[in-house]
């Protein structure tokens, strides 16, 4: 029997797609709320309901399972109410059912502090962020990346050294950043750029190494040279695959947003998200994560369909931009 998916190189179909699209989040939650909701699965503390006579427990505190039995344990010899609780998980992992109602209730919730920024102005600080870095990191570097694949000078002259540097930690870069630009927005933006500039010439370059030489060389024949080359032949033939390299790169952005901002002023979304854990607001937590990817995924979805529009031929040939 012939299960579907699992023929090499067989495309999917559209309702297999969105079912297996549908299962890929499905089944993590699932197990999440197994894992909530379920008490023999896994629920290590004590959630304290009543404390009885105790001066050592607190109501709606979590205490290890040992300690509430022992403090029963006096109460009863010392002939004082007991205790009661339920078994439930750590503070740091709140239930699906929290985190979707602190999802919306975020967004409504006033700041704990005077002057802290709301939920929204928060991603929205991060999402320039983001915008600012990666649009500076693209700016220059697919252009040296279509040079570096078209032209052996440019790739000899570039990639050994930009070889060496795509390995150093662009957050080790943290301390100069903020003597050169400051405690504000600046360091952020740069260790974005740093993060991604590299990567982005190397990826771009082997992108555009790509290039089918035959048409190279009918261009050639036919009296392209420089800038003609480029504009005429190389880039038309190899803008859709950029387009898609962009996208996978964008996501890489995202991994320095939280580096990012925490260098100089804390600011943004991980200023929310470090201030919700001082506050064991763990829900808002998650939360807050479950947002940056929702606007990652909504961002490259939005990107997958502008791809379709811009390169429509692409989906004859049965792929995607």
């Amino acid at each position: 029997m012939k299960i579907p998916g699992f023929q090499p190189r067989k495309p999917l179909t559209g309702r297999q797609k969105w079912i297996l699209t549908l299962l890929s989040f499905v089944l993590p939650v699932g197990l999440w709320s197994v894992v909530s909701y379920v008490p023999f699965v896994w629920h290590p503390v004590i959630l304290v309901r009543s404390v009885g006579g105790s001066s050592a427990l607190e109501q709606g505190e979590r205490v290890d399972p040992a300690f509430f039995q022992a403090e029963n344990q006096k109460l009863a010899a010392e002939g004082k109410p007991l205790a009661a609780g339920l078994r439930a998980n750590p503070i740091f992992l709140p239930s699906p059912g929290r985190v979707f109602e602190a999802f919306f209730k975020a967004f409504t919730t006033p700041p704990r502090r005077v002057g802290d920024p709301w939920l929204a102005e928060s991603l929205w600080h991060s999402i320039q962020i983001i915008f600012w870095g990666f649009f500076l990191s693209s700016l220059i570097g697919v252009p040296l990346g279509i040079l570096a694949g078209t032209y052996g000078f440019f790739k000899g002259l570039f990639e050994p050294f930009i070889e060496f540097f795509r390995y150093l930690p662009a957050p080790a870069f943290g301390a100069l950043t903020v003597a050169i630009w400051g405690i504000n927005d600046g360091p952020k933006i740069a260790i974005i750029f740093i993060g991604t500039f590299f990567q982005q010439v190397l990826v771009i370059s082997n992108t555009t190494a790509k290039c089918d030489t035959t048409l190279l060389e009918a261009a050639q024949t036919m009296g392209a040279r420089g800038v003609r080359l480029l504009s005429s032949v190389v880039i038309p033939s190899v803008l859709p695959d950029v387009y898609r390299d962009q996208r996978i790169l964008l996501g890489w952005a995202w991994t320095y947003l939280i580096v990012s901002e925490v260098v100089g002023t804390s600011s943004g979304i991980t200023f929310f998200i470090d201030q919700q854990a001082k506050y064991r607001e763990y829900a808002n937590v998650f939360a807050a994560i479950s947002m940056i990817g929702l606007i990652g995924i909504a961002t490259d979805m939005v990107l997958g369909w502008l791809g379709r529009f811009f390169f429509p031929w692409r989906r004859l040939e049965g792929k995607e931009a």
